[in-house]
């Protein structure tokens, strides 16, 4: 994946905080995803990407340093609790947490 991606944060923020660390899956709004089990649509993406649907990867988590990327929250701040929901339990089938 080229450029800034969002990402769907899934540590809680202490530990974001406290180790600079964030763990989280990557989303995007590639139209062939529409296809992939692994990939939760969580909507219409807005701004320079309006009009597209935004997908969860769901199989790519991915851990950085939120500091040394110049992270930023997404404008949006956060996904409802049902999508978050859908991405965690696509996710759980893959790693089997809980």
């Amino acid at each position: 994946m080229r450029d800034r991606h969002s990402i769907l944060v899934l540590s809680p923020r202490a530990f974001n905080a406290r180790t600079s660390l964030v763990i989280g899956l990557p989303m995007t709004t590639a139209e062939y995803n529409a296809d992939n089990p692994f990939a939760v649509a969580v909507g219409a993406a807005k701004g320079a990407k309006s009009g597209k649907t935004s997908y969860v990867l769901c199989h790519q988590p991915k851990s950085f340093d939120w500091r040394i990327r110049d992270a930023a929250p997404h404008p949006l701040k956060r996904l409802s609790d049902a999508k978050f929901a859908d991405a965690c339990a696509v996710l759980n089938q893959i790693v089997q947490v809980a």
